[in-house]
């Protein structure tokens, strides 16, 4: 029996790399939230809302979890994550 190969997207190296560039973003988050802060001293909520999607399927997309639905999907695919 062959079996068929997985698409570069499903394989190993590629959920590794996805789990290690979220861990660091969202230790970030977590230890110094004042990096998020522009100029003038306020949280811009546009940029934490892109970094938690991108975290978000880093996480879902590195843990091997695949969502059925094909809104999820799309939403937290990798990437539009890593964009």
């Amino acid at each position: 029996m062959t079996s068929k190969p997985r698409p570069w997207l499903q394989r190993g190296y590629t959920r590794a790399v996805s789990l290690l560039l979220a861990t660091p973003l969202s230790l970030i988050f977590l230890i110094h939230p004042a990096v998020m802060l522009d100029a003038d001293g306020h949280y811009s909520h546009r940029l934490i809302m892109l970094s938690m999607l991108g975290i978000s399927s880093g996480f879902i997309h590195g843990v091997g979890f695949d969502p059925q639905s094909r809104l999820w999907r799309s939403v937290f695919h990798p990437l539009l994550g890593c964009c």
